[in-house]
């Protein structure tokens, strides 16, 4: 590594989020390291995360300034999805396709001067951990109350509940958001020339942030159902869209980054 050259540390977790930071990076060719962790058999993350960052969750970077930058420049530890995207966009993504135009010509710093593309783009970076994300994990939570660590004897009534729950909060919310990423699907930005992504016709770093909690709805899809149908049925341009995202080739190489080192890449935690 260069004197002159920064780097990223991603403290990667098995079967977590940090995957999608590691395939960011591999877009944007940020120069980067992996320091693995592995889960422990409560499914929790290690105490060791905690000295990274005080949460004790992935994915966390440490940013190392290059040597240039003299003595007061200090490594920087950044946690949060998306932060951390939004920090590697800036840094390594400035003249990347990841990152949508944001003002329209000759309206630079206007307000209502930026894109539908860009606007699209910052929403949905929000957007995943922010409203997709928690019904995802009401989910997993309401799907252990019918699981082998609860009780049998206690199983039949807080399986009823997990149905209750599921049915009266969970599946109408997840119901919403899945409609709305459809309809993204089918209605691209006006300045893109067709859809196909969830931003244009282009991958963005958007569509990076939403994998984890999508590729994991469709893990799980047969326990999703909607009006009686599969949610592959009801979503099929989502679908599609997984499969594209899944071919892409920062993808596969992030993944097979993983297998390389580990033997196997898996999305979710086995306890889930």
């Amino acid at each position: 590594m260069a004197s002159n050259q920064a780097k990223v540390i991603l403290h990667w977790l098995d079967s977590s989020r940090a995957q999608r930071i590691l395939w960011l990076m591999t877009e944007l060719k940020v120069p980067y390291e992996l320091k693995v962790y592995h889960r422990e058999k409560t499914a929790f993350a290690p105490p060791e995360l905690a000295k990274v960052h005080p949460l004790g969750k992935s994915p966390v970077i440490t940013v190392i300034p290059p040597t240039s930058a003299g003595p007061e420049v200090k490594e920087q530890v950044i946690a949060e999805s998306g932060f951390i995207s939004e920090y590697l966009c800036d840094h390594w993504g400035r003249n990347s396709s990841l990152v949508p135009k944001k003002w329209k010509d000759g309206q630079e710093g206007a307000v209502g001067g930026e894109t539908a593309a860009w606007l699209r783009y910052q929403y949905l970076m929000y957007y995943a951990e922010g409203s997709l994300m928690p019904f995802l994990v009401f989910f997993l939570v309401t799907s252990n109350l019918r699981g082998p660590q609860v009780p049998w004897l206690v199983r039949p009534i807080s399986g009823a509940i997990a149905n209750k729950i599921n049915s009266a909060f969970i599946m109408p919310n997840v119901r919403k958001n899945l409609e709305l990423l459809e309809s993204y699907l089918a209605t691209p930005p006006s300045e893109t020339d067709g859809t196909g992504y969830l931003c244009g016709d282009h991958l963005t770093a958007a569509d990076i942030m939403l994998s984890y909690p999508l590729f994991a709805v469709r893990e799980r899809a047969a326990e999703f159902t909607i009006d009686g149908a599969s949610i592959q049925t009801k979503f099929p341009k989502t679908f599609e869209y997984l499969a594209r995202l899944e071919k892409e080739p920062g993808y596969v190489e992030s993944v097979q980054t993983i297998e390389k080192l580990e033997g196997k890449f898996k999305l979710l935690p086995d306890s889930q």
